[in-house]
């Protein structure tokens, strides 16, 4: 990893954890699986001011294309549950992709566990909105 670690930015992390927290109500077994993983790597993750926040680092709100090894590829940008469109390219961060993504940066590869099995993908592009989430409004 470019980082050494998941990056997160503090009122993300906050946000997170509260999701995170809901992970043994997720009856889907691949989706809860994915939460667990990363509430594990939240654990050891680095926790940055907003100010301090790489610019290519996968956050609420960032643009991402990835590539799999089995030459998928896979442009969208990550969002709130209540922002998920899949025809219009928004993943929750409640979803497998969602969950493994997120605090990754550009260049960066990971193998996640996906309801077609585990994928290893790159990391080609991560682009920011700079439209933050606003944690006390959720």
């Amino acid at each position: 990893m470019k980082y050494g670690g998941l990056v997160i930015e503090k009122k993300e992390y906050v946000l997170l954890k509260r999701f995170m927290n809901l992970s043994g109500y997720y009856k889907d077994k691949t989706l809860r699986k994915s939460v667990e993983k990363l509430v594990g790597e939240l654990e050891s993750a680095q926790i940055h001011d907003e100010a301090d926040m790489p610019e290519d680092v996968i956050r609420f709100n960032s643009t991402i294309s990835i590539t799999s090894e089995n030459g998928w590829k896979k442009k969208f940008k990550l969002v709130l549950p209540t922002e998920s469109d899949v025809n219009s390219s928004k993943i929750s961060i409640l979803t497998p992709m969602g969950a493994a993504v997120i605090g990754y940066a550009k260049g960066d590869t990971l193998i996640w566990d996906f309801p077609a099995g585990e994928q290893c993908m790159l990391i080609e592009l991560v682009e920011q909105e700079h439209k933050y989430i606003d944690i006390d409004s959720i």
